[in-house]
């Protein structure tokens, strides 16, 4: 299986925003809808699905499994109820949200729990979020570079996280990028902003066309229609040579999330 290049994101919209938003979505041809166990959305988004009326073969859905649900005797239990809620009796693609806090349960006894998982038909994919180089090496000593569908990962133009995507390439492990936009702030630089009149194209399809033709899956999300609607058009525009020197020019290390407790030691 393939895992597709641009869905919809879910983080921080929820109730009636989130399914307004899933359902504009899917209306206007989104097929793929990321959300996680912590988002607290998970029965709102399976809603909205379920009044779209689109077939459940047509989308691809993702879920992560929270921290305290990590181990070995927790994670199918608990991945079943996001089933429950998200109204599917398998999900496209589970990912362990972020690494065990001070590895308290180790990244083989997950990762283990993930392919069980895979074996009993809950998920058609497994996967990573928020591993350095250490943490994906530990997944793939557990169960298989094969195994790991992609690492999904804070990765913006002021963020460009080379040494896991060099790591993640070199090993076979597609990067899905979350926070492609830098929560609007790559909307404002003026990079962007000339590349974007040059193509006249907004900026963030500029960016989410760069992280695209970089190679990485994007779910941008969108309360509004006609942003949904604009951020697809990203998927037909093609930036040059030039343009792509440009944006490569503009990583500074700026990470956005790193949550106290949660985050592991970065590259």
């Amino acid at each position: 299986m393939t895992l597709p290049a641009f869905g919809l994101g879910t983080f921080r919209l929820q109730d009636d925003v989130v399914i307004a938003s899933v359902k504009n979505a899917l209306d206007l041809g989104y097929r793929v809808i990321d959300t996680a166990q912590i988002y607290g959305n998970e029965a709102a988004v399976g809603q909205a699905i379920a009044e779209s009326g689109v077939a459940r073969d047509q989308l691809f859905i993702t879920t992560k499994i929270w921290v305290e649900n990590l181990s070995a005797d927790a994670l199918i239990s608990s991945l079943k109820e996001s089933l429950s809620k998200l109204r599917t009796d398998y999900v496209d693609l589970t990912l362990i949200h972020w690494p065990s806090p001070g590895a308290a349960v180790t990244v083989a006894e997950t990762m283990k729990a993930l392919v069980a998982a895979k074996d009993a038909g809950l998920t058609r994919q497994i996967g990573i979020s928020n591993f350095t180089t250490e943490l994906m090496q530990q997944a793939i000593d557990a169960v298989g570079v094969e195994q790991i569908a992609t690492n999904q990962i804070e990765l913006h133009p002021f963020l460009q996280n080379r040494k896991v995507v060099d790591f993640a390439r070199e090993k076979g492990i597609h990067i899905t990028s979350y926070m492609t936009l830098a929560y609007g702030k790559a909307l404002q630089e003026p990079v962007i902003i000339e590349i974007a009149a040059k193509h006249q194209a907004t900026a963030a399809q500029v960016v989410l066309a760069w992280a695209m033709q970089e190679g990485y899956a994007v779910i941008p999300s969108s309360t509004q229609r006609a942003n949904l609607q604009s951020n697809m058009a990203a998927r037909d525009l093609k930036l040059d040579t030039e343009d792509r020197a440009k944006i490569a020019k503009l990583d500074r290390a700026e990470r956005l999330v790193s949550p106290e407790g949660l985050a592991p030691d970065w590259d």
